[in-house]
């Protein structure tokens, strides 16, 4: 297995990060979302905290964020996860180690929930966010069409063991 470091995501990084999000786009089992968005579209639609990036020598291998869920402030310690990993460096753990990282990012920074909706095709990432702690609470159907195709997805979510029991 390659070697690999989680760093903070810096805005001369969108290049990479981008074409990596093309490439789950392009599996048509990562997102909705049809094209990448410009880095500032995406920055504005992301929280500051948790932007990481798994980086070897000098390429990125990956990256993960947390969107906000609900602008309400009862929600402030909800997000959203998304972890990308190139298709040239998929099952060799940087996925793993990306939503460590992230989960660990967000528990610093108040995170109590932790969610995501994942298409049921991409057992993978099921897989990896449940070796994370992740339960499936729900399954959403019909819920987008793509392509002119319903599409389904599985809810899980993740409950901190130390953010919120106050």
């Amino acid at each position: 297995m390659k070697k690999g470091y989680i760093d903070k995501m810096r805005k001369e990084d969108w290049g990479r990060v981008a074409d990596i999000y093309r490439e789950g786009i392009g599996t048509g089992n990562a997102t909705f979302q049809k094209d990448v968005p410009s880095w500032e579209e995406w920055d504005a639609n992301h929280l500051q905290t948790g932007r990481i990036v798994v980086r070897s020598e000098d390429s990125i291998l990956g990256w993960a964020a947390m969107s906000p869920v609900s602008s309400r402030s009862v929600y402030r310690g909800v997000a959203e996860v998304s972890v990308y990993v190139s298709t040239l460096h998929m099952g060799k753990g940087f996925g793993s180690l990306l939503l460590g990282a992230l989960i660990e990012a967000s528990e610093q920074h108040g995170y109590w929930t932790l969610q995501s909706g994942i298409f049921p095709e991409n057992r993978a990432s099921i897989k990896l966010h449940e070796i994370h702690g992740f339960r499936i609470i729900g399954y959403r159907e019909k819920i987008g069409k793509m392509d002119g195709v319903w599409r389904n997805t599985v809810l899980l979510e993740r409950r901190s063991k130390i953010v919120g029991l106050e």
